[in-house]
């Protein structure tokens, strides 16, 4: 049959199982694929030509990318469902890593993946690859290989409803062969047979009143309260500042909640873990009351001591709750009305003001102390002063991606994240080369507002230095040009190095750690790009003005220190021992590490001891 069940006429004359899935894709939102082409999907690609009035396929350069970006375009509100379209064998492979971090970050992501002709399998064929056990993690949820055309219409909707309702990836193996049968899209009436339906599950909003009453006697009378926001808190950014006005809590955020609040106000204290800041650090070790919303934060050294405080916890999925702290009620549901329901419940009364007024001081002192720290020398520029200010240059409506290493962490430290702006990165699997495919994924969801990625020339040279080929090939679709990137050039795995030299006691290894100096403003130009070289710090307080004000993309090549000192919000004597045994060993950036004053600056990191 060549009907479309939906009625709206979309499938072609004499559609093939191909045309039925981006079809039935269709229905579920997907409008959008990320891939690269291969024989393995070639049934695939030529059904999404026939469908290019309503769909687009943007080709990467490597499935790796497509992979993250699928992820980051629901991160970034591009739509309900990521889509990765891949061939075969190797392109199966390359698009796991990218997959990983939808999975560890609750992105709901369907891939669809070439595989060998049916009566070719078994055979050790070109590109044969058992996917279905390669694939049996990452797409735990719901995994399953199209062998019949009758199987089109409940494989997609099945995987498409396991993705949206589980918040993970699901995976559908297409053999080559079956995509270009006819359709069938709408099997017999006949046993063995499925009916299935295309629309979205409801989710869980508001956990039973009983249960929102008893966490409001949990949070009501607390004196020091503290609240942790995650992603599962973006979209209840309101909420979240009635509740903590409510409680006079204080506020820290995990990375991929940073656009939960307004990093602006005095008593948020930014982010918390081994990136985030000293009031953050302060706020667990000091609070009576904990209200976690949306966070799985891992590192549980960071939270409250046990038995310190009394905690709740929001969370859409009952399995993620008290993992890292022992939390007295659990509430199951979305964070926006949860959190209002918990408002009415918790009703009016006295708002402890003293514990705000200790907040705000902390972190106005940290911020003012972080800025003083950017402004200092280096050599040649120092890499926290160009966030610092970045910070002050963002537009409102500006997104940002992030990619992993030293930039995460001044990015955490020094960029005030408002309403109205978009931020994410890999934030659970932490992997490097996340913010190229997540900057390109932003930017086609909003083609009108303006982007800045935020990369570490180790990441650059992984993936960023092919991908912004990709920026070059679609650049010119995009309403708003602006695409800035920042490579931040010291040709050193810095952050790794800091790890070896605070967690083993070993300096930096060059064989392991030195990168090329590679001059990326110039293979922007070679791409007709715009390049920027930031080798001066005269050059900074001028360049946010330019490069935001091009008119084309812009890759700003940042040569900064090396050896700008990156340490926890809380320094322990063992990690201080360690690092200055690193040094005192000959480490080879030890003349500037030195020079920057790493006994003074690990004195004022080190935890204030009670009671003083």
């Amino acid at each position: 049959m060549s009907a479309d069940p939906s009625g709206d006429g979309r499938l072609p004359r004499n559609a093939t199982v191909a045309d039925y899935i981006v079809s039935r894709l269709a229905e579920w939102g997907v409008h959008r694929y990320y891939g690269y082409p291969g024989d393995g999907i070639n049934g695939m690609t030529s059904a999404l030509q026939r469908a290019a009035d309503r769909t687009q396929f943007i080709q990467v350069r490597h499935e790796e990318t497509a992979g993250f970006a699928a992820s980051a375009h629901v991160k970034y509100g591009g739509g309900p469902l990521g889509c990765v379209l891949v061939t075969s064998g190797p392109g199966a492979i390359h698009v796991l890593n990218g997959l990983y971090d939808a999975k560890l970050d609750h992105q709901p992501v369907v891939a669809l993946l070439g595989h060998t002709a049916l009566p070719a399998e078994g055979g050790g064929y070109y590109q044969e690859v058992d996917l279905l056990a390669l694939y049996k993690d990452v797409a735990s949820a719901f995994l399953a290989q199209l062998d019949d055309p009758s199987q089109a219409r409940h494989l997609v909707d099945r995987a498409c409803r396991t993705a949206l309702a589980r918040r993970t990836v699901t995976a559908l193996v297409l053999p080559s062969d079956v995509q270009d049968e006819p359709a069938v899209p709408e099997p017999p009436h006949a046993h063995g047979y499925y009916h299935t339906s295309a629309v979205p599950s409801s989710m869980p909003t508001v956990p039973p009143e009983e249960e929102v009453r008893r966490a409001a006697e949990v949070l009501r009378g607390g004196e020091k309260v503290a609240m942790l926001v995650g992603q599962g808190a973006l979209g209840a950014e309101d909420e979240v500042r009635r509740v903590a006005d409510r409680l006079g809590a204080g506020v820290a955020t995990a990375l991929l909640g940073f656009a939960a609040v307004d990093h602006r106000q005095p008593w948020v204290t930014g982010a918390i873990g081994l990136l985030g800041s000293r009031p953050s650090w302060q706020l667990m070790q000091e609070c009576d009351r904990l209200l976690i919303v949306g966070s799985n934060m891992p590192y549980s050294e960071f939270y409250p001591p046990q038995g310190r405080a009394r905690a709740v916890q929001i969370d859409l999925d009952g399995s993620r709750m008290g993992l890292r702290y022992p939390t007295e009620v659990n509430l199951t549901g979305d964070a926006a009305p949860t959190l209002r329901a918990l408002l009415r419940e918790l009703g009016t009364g006295p708002v402890p003001t003293a514990w705000r007024a200790t907040l705000a001081d902390a972190t106005a002192k940290w911020r003012q102390s972080q800025r003083d720290v950017a402004e200092q020398p280096a050599d040649p520029v120092n890499p926290q002063l160009l966030f610092a200010t970045l910070d002050d240059a963002l537009p409102d409506d500006a997104m940002l991606a992030v990619d992993c290493g030293t930039a995460t962490a001044w990015y955490a430290r020094h960029v005030r994240v408002r309403p109205g702006m978009l931020a994410s990165l890999s934030g659970t699997l932490l992997s490097m080369g996340g913010a190229m495919p997540y900057a390109i994924a932003a930017k086609f969801a909003h083609p009108d507002r303006p982007l800045v990625a935020l990369i570490g020339d180790g990441a650059m040279q992984m993936n960023g230095v092919n991908e912004l080929i990709t920026v070059a090939k679609y650049w010119r679709e995009w309403t708003d040009p602006r695409f800035v990137v920042l490579v931040l050039n010291n040709r050193d795995l810095s952050f790794v190095s800091w790890e070896q030299r605070s967690g083993e006691g070993t300096p930096m290894f060059p064989a392991s750690q030195d990168l090329p100096d590679v001059a990326y403003h110039r293979w922007a130009e070679v791409l007709g790009l715009d390049g920027v070289l930031v080798d001066s710090p005269d050059q900074v307080p001028d360049l946010w003005q330019r490069a935001l004000g091009a008119d084309r993309p812009v890759v700003v090549n940042a040569v900064v220190d090396p050896a700008e000192l990156m340490l926890p919000p809380h320094f322990t004597a063992e990690q201080a021992r360690k690092t200055a045994a690193a040094v005192l060993r000959g480490d080879s950036d030890r003349t500037e590490i030195l020079r920057r004053g790493l006994p003074s600056v690990v004195a004022t990191y080190r935890p204030r001891r009670r009671g003083r």
